[in-house]
């Protein structure tokens, strides 16, 4: 009988925040995410013992915990909470008004009727705006209220079950006073004190393993050698050769003694920042007592010459020379991706369901009696896009995995287990002769590296570090020591995360303000003079405006519906949604288009998709759905995106507090180079001059995907004969 060993690893990382020297740490992400989701996991870990799984912690993020825990750190977001509203200045309410809604409006402030209320009277856009004068019509009540929300909102399940204070004051919602908001801050502060605790004793009861990553989170390739990136982007712009072995070998030792002072013993496994990954790791790793480590999937795919996912995924390998090697896992991608950026878009019932599908699927393909599933993915931020913190999914969840324990699926039986104990009994695959370097990020390192601000700031480290070398030899001990504390946290991979144009967040500035502040630190500590070029700001701030990613219409097209661009001019003036709009700090691996078009004639609606033959290789159960919402009546367009076809689409239709009925099968669709299809107005019920939205739905196995645009659908009017000369004149 086959056994599958299921193997989450919850990935659990913030950046080093702090400022040593000044004593402060200017973002709260720390503390906030400390009473959601690193409690909240804990928590029900301990409601379901049967489950076993791995947990690995940044020990950046660690002595973040313990700075919070001591109160040796400045906290420049708490402070402003504890001041009393009253005695707020006009630079701190403008602070407050400015960043106390920082939380997932959806999932975190909407739920909250005076929370949103708030939110609502200060408006959802401030960039560029005065934020004194958005500040002057909110009241001390309003302040002090908004204080408290800003902490309340940010306990998660586990908190609110173990301190049922919370949730009287969450139904209190508003009036709050200052004692109501000592108290919450008090609860705070003693379940953070409980969270390395907590894990401790998991892994003590041999339910969980505990994990490292290197210290400060560097992408330890590039720490030993930046020219490793062409080995995976040949054209890749570097900056001055960075070479410093010696920094990688530190950042895991480090990482490895902190991790034992805390949790009384070693880890026995990595996962390396953002699974980046070279074959230069094995030594390093094994140096330091790491029998293990785990990157994704894509890595494997191009580390073999013949790569068979269902036959070569789901097994270890060993990485490196005899006496210096360790075993490596590879992270099931699709499954891994479905937990963070899928299943909080559907109902937990359907997504544990959609995960013990594709786990049966697996256990069916896959050869051999003993498989290992890597379920690896962030284990904090997923959370905060599920409407109850990921509470019901993860529950229902563990209770189905557990039953029987293990649970039977088809004659073959499946078990949560850590990695450690699964390394043991599933015998590993050959020997990889080659290791693709690169990090579960498109299997490269162009995040971190190429861009020119990302250039820049390898220059920086370079020179920041060439100096270091040359002012150690008059250092003190302590000095040398802290100096070079500060070097190995600028080396961290976060600060180079926000550089370039990948990825986009309101906090971009204050990234690079400390990347710049580690270098500054650097020097001081060193008892020298931080160069100028340390005060300059390393990113474009006319890159940081938000780019629309909607482009509307301005001509009628008339496309032949072949499924190629048969005339160049044929989707000339058409409207266009970006499909891949500035990220945030969690990334998806994969889309589904590189281009969608939309438009109208004065009789249809057009929509031209250009698909990723790349990303929907291997795909199965995706469909399409063109959302169309008139002041009557909701249709949605319905189609395959599995190649080769699609043939035909389903017209669907519903009247308001109705079910979706069927209209018809219609032909005015094809896929060949590209997806075009037509779609008429009279059946949509639609006539010259009304207005509709529109948006569009990628669906796999029946759950959501994708949305474009994301949040908000595309607003246009059934045009007439005149629109292109309206359009000329506007």
């Amino acid at each position: 009988m086959k056994t599958a060993h299921i193997c989450f690893l919850w990935h659990m990382h913030q950046p080093y925040y702090t400022d040593p020297v000044s004593g402060s740490a200017s973002m709260p992400w720390v503390r906030l995410h400390a009473t959601k989701a690193y409690f909240d996991m804990a928590f029900l870990l301990e409601r379901f013992p049967a489950v076993r799984a791995t947990v690995n912690f940044t020990p950046s993020l660690l002595v973040q915990l313990k700075e919070s825990t001591s109160g040796s750190v400045r906290d420049l977001f708490l402070e402003h909470t504890q001041r009393p509203a009253a005695e707020l200045t006009p630079a701190e309410r403008a602070f407050i008004v400015r960043h106390f809604f920082a939380a997932n409006w959806g999932t975190m402030v909407r739920p909250y009727p005076r929370y949103h209320e708030l939110l609502v009277k200060r408006g959802a856009d401030v960039k560029g705006q005065d934020l004194d004068r958005l500040a002057r019509p909110f009241t001390t009540q309003d302040l002090l209220d908004l204080q408290v929300w800003h902490n309340l909102a940010w306990f998660g399940y586990g908190t609110v079950a173990r301190y049922p204070r919370l949730a009287a004051l969450r139904v209190k919602d508003r009036g709050f006073t200052e004692d109501d908001k000592r108290e919450v801050l008090a609860i705070q502060q003693e379940a953070i004190t409980k969270v390395i605790p907590l894990y401790r004793r998991l892994a003590q009861s041999g339910q969980i393993e505990l994990t490292t990553s290197p210290y400060y989170h560097p992408i330890l390739p590039l720490l030993i050698d930046t020219d490793f990136a062409r080995r995976s982007r040949p054209e890749t712009a570097l900056p001055r050769r960075f070479q410093a072995p010696a920094d990688a070998e530190t950042q895991i030792h480090k990482a490895v003694a902190l991790h034992a002072e805390l949790f009384g013993m070693p880890p026995a496994g990595l996962w390396p920042s953002e699974g980046s990954v070279c074959p230069e790791m094995a030594p390093i790793l094994r140096r330091a007592g790491l029998r293990w480590m785990a990157t994704d999937e894509g890595v494997l795919a191009r580390s073999l010459n013949n790569w068979n996912r269902q036959h070569d995924l789901y097994r270890p390998y060993t990485v490196g020379q005899p006496d210096e090697d360790v075993a490596i896992v590879f992270r099931d991608r699709e499954l891994s991706d479905a937990f963070g950026f899928v299943y909080a878009k559907t109902m937990s019932e359907s997504a544990v369901e959609d995960v013990l599908r594709r786990l049966a699927h697996i256990v069916q393909e896959a050869p051999g009696d003993q498989l290992l599933i890597p379920i690896i993915l962030d284990g904090e931020n997923p959370w905060e896009h599920y409407h109850d913190g990921g509470e019901r999914f993860l529950t229902r969840l563990y209770g189905e995995l557990t039953k029987g324990s293990p649970r039977a699926i088809e004659g073959a039986q499946i078990s949560t287990d850590t990695m450690s104990r699964s390394l043991e009994v599933v015998p590993h695959g050959a020997r990889l002769e080659h290791l693709h370097s690169g990090s579960w990020i498109n299997q490269d390192f162009q995040i971190w590296v190429g861009h020119q601000e990302d250039n820049r700031a390898w220059d920086l480290l370079l020179h920041t570090r060439e100096r270091l070398v040359e002012l150690s030899a008059g250092l003190s001990a302590d000095q040398a020591r802290d100096a070079w504390e500060e070097l190995y946290a600028a080396e961290g991979s976060d600060w180079f995360w926000w550089y370039g144009d990948e990825f986009e967040s309101d906090y971009k500035a204050e990234f690079d303000r400390l990347f710049r502040t580690h270098l500054r630190n650097v020097f001081t500590r060193a008892g020298a003079t931080p160069p100028e070029i340390l005060n300059e700001p390393l990113i474009d701030f006319d890159a940081l405006r938000e780019p629309d990613p909607v482009r509307l219409p301005v001509s009628l097209l008339s496309p032949t519906i072949d499924g190629l661009v048969s005339d160049f001019f044929e989707w000339r003036g058409a409207g266009a949604i970006d499909p891949n709009p500035p990220r945030g700090s969690m990334w998806k691996s994969h889309g589904f288009f590189t281009a969608i078009e939309f438009g109208c004639s004065v009789d249809a609606l057009f929509l031209r998709l250009d698909p990723d033959d790349d990303a929907l290789a291997d795909q199965t159960g995706l469909a399409v759905e063109l959302h169309v919402l008139t002041a009557t009546l909701s249709h949605k367009v319905v189609f395959s995106l599995v190649a080769p076809g699609p043939d035909s689409f389903t017209l669907w239709s519903a009247s308001p507090d109705h079910a979706f009925s069927e209209v018809g099968r219609y032909h005015t669709i094809y896929r060949r180079k590209i997806l075009e299809l037509a779609v008429a107005f009279k059946d949509l019920t639609l006539e010259a001059g009304e207005e509709f939205r529109m948006s569009i739905v990628v669906t796999q196995h029946g759950l959501e995907t994708e949305r474009y645009p994301r949040h908000h659908a595309v607003v246009l009017k059934v045009p007439d004969h005149d629109f292109e000369s309206t359009m000329w004149r506007v």
